[in-house]
């Protein structure tokens, strides 16, 4: 078995019909960039000075080509895996691709409510009442277009590759665009005024900015701030996974696959910071949610912020539509992998997961209802995010480790353990709260795993999983009592 895994890795299987490197490399690109980028700026701003932002990215590059190249091995070794959560499920055990796959759904529809605030506070440069993003108008919006979504997607319109591929563009044009800006207007002498903070935090100390102001603390302690933020922007990364099953030439993929990651890293790098050229980062940090809008409207006044706002707008609308079928395809599928019951499986007569998708209509409006409750909806919405999906990132690389072990491949095994160390260490440095609160979605979630696994005649649990349901229901209740006490914040 292990022999002839070995071998399959290693040939050269041509499919004249596939992607070609070109097009491998745009569907990285693509499967990456979002609309957190446009936001990166400012938020990194706030909790970082520049120096600390660039050792953030060098951090957080290579955890993530640790893992792109993880999933890559992945698919070459495993192509027969149907989903994501399958290599937890294969590595150990049903239950794991469970959480795996549940923590993938979480993810998805949580990312809509954190489009849902993006959206509200780009239309915020039109129409300032929708700032920040959390009022009553910017939710009602929200809760529109959520519906509306879903029932164009319940109507089969996923299969409209054209409007994606539009959405693709005006992205990348108008990140190129600003970048390119960007560079001209660079300014050295204010990139590198304050480059480690120690201005600020000497300023904060002393009292000058205000009783508001907080210092951003050692390098360390900005690296570990950013963490968050910059995973979030890597949600996507998994369809890299996908390609070399699409590919013209098994090895055009690993190469796509880090050449997509050094571009999609030079693009966040430039968006997140040549503003710090332009702008002082404490300038940047002050302004409105997303920063980039602001500061474009600066570097090209009179046309700069609506460009970018139209640009935004159109990129959040398409993120919200894939992230509307996305989950309710990982549901599907879990069903009919008998991880759920097969009324997640339940297809119309347009081929669409209805049941799915309507639970993801209505998880998502609900938790869009508490974001009146959150100081800061935007980042709130996307940090339970991106823990979320860092579960699903984790037991994926978890089982490249086992995996390459088995098979005795040294470079193999090495990629494993930083991608691991990375997510979980990453992710409880930066997100425990976050953590903390999702296990609060993974309750109803056991339910439904073991309704599906009775109705299905399969074994629920193995005697394994028992610690780690107990310990799913403690952190869910230890995060009620820490939020009912104010010790985690919303």
């Amino acid at each position: 078995m292990e022999g002839a895994l070995m071998a399959d890795s290693t040939a050269e299987v041509e499919n004249k019909k596939g992607i070609g490197l070109f097009g491998l490399i745009g569907l990285v690109v693509s499967s990456c960039i979002g609309t957190g980028v446009f936001a990166l700026t400012g938020q990194l701003a706030s909790v970082a000075s520049p120096g600390g932002v660039l050792v953030s990215w060098l951090v957080v590059g290579c955890g993530f080509l640790a893992l792109a190249l993880s999933l890559n091995n992945l698919v070459s070794k495993r192509p027969e895996a149907s989903s994501i959560y399958a290599y937890a499920r294969d590595g150990f055990g049903s239950f794991s691709g469970f959480v795996s796959g549940w923590g993938y759904w979480l993810s998805a529809w949580l990312g809509n409510v954190a489009f849902a605030t993006i959206i509200a506070s780009t239309l915020g440069y039109f129409f300032p009442y929708f700032l920040p993003g959390n009022n009553i108008g910017s939710i009602i919006m929200g809760s529109v277009i959520n519906w509306v979504l879903v029932l164009l997607v319940i109507r089969g319109v996923e299969s409209a590759s054209l409007l994606n591929a539009l959405i693709m563009v005006v992205k990348v044009a108008a990140l190129g665009i600003f970048i390119i800006f960007g560079l001209f207007m660079f300014k050295a002498g204010i990139f590198t005024a304050d480059f480690w903070g120690n201005v600020h935090d000497a300023a904060v100390a002393a009292g000058t900015l205000g009783t508001d102001a907080v210092p951003l603390g050692d390098l360390a302690t900005q690296v570990k701030s950013c963490l968050i933020t910059m995973m979030w922007v890597f949600i996507g990364i998994e369809g890299a996974s996908v390609v070399t099953s699409r590919a013209r030439k098994r090895s055009q993929a690993g190469t796509a696959t880090v050449i997509g990651l050094v571009m999609v890293v030079a693009i966040y790098l430039g968006a997140s910071l040549l503003p710090y050229g332009f702008m002082s980062y404490t300038e940047v940090a002050q302004l409105d949610y997303p920063a980039v809008l602001y500061v474009f409207e600066k570097m090209a006044p009179g046309w700069g912020g609506a460009f970018i706002a139209i640009s935004m707008l159109i990129s959040g609308f398409g993120c919200w539509l894939s992230f509307t079928l996305l989950p309710a395809e990982i549901t599907k599928d879990m069903a009919n992998d008998h991880l759920l019951g097969s009324w997640w499986s339940k297809l119309n007569g347009h081929g669409a997961p209805v049941n799915s998708l309507i639970a993801v209509g209505v998880c998502t409006q609900l938790f869009m209802l508490t974001l009146l409750l959150t100081e800061d909806a935007y980042n709130f919405a996307l940090s339970l995010c991106t823990v979320s999906i860092a579960i699903t990132w984790a037991l994926a690389a978890a089982y490249q480790l086992k995996l390459s072990v088995q098979l005795h491949e040294g470079a193999q095994i090495a990629i494993g353990v930083v991608a691991t160390a990375f997510l979980v260490v990453g992710t409880i440095l930066s997100g425990w709260q976050y953590l903390l609160l999702c296990c609060l979605g993974y309750v109803p979630g056991i339910f439904f795993y073991a309704r599906g696994r009775k109705e299905h005649d399969e074994k629920t649990f193995e005697r394994s999983d028992y610690p780690i349901v107990a310990l799913v229901v403690i952190c869910a209740v230890v995060s009620i009592v820490l939020l009912a006490t104010g010790q985690i914040g919303v």
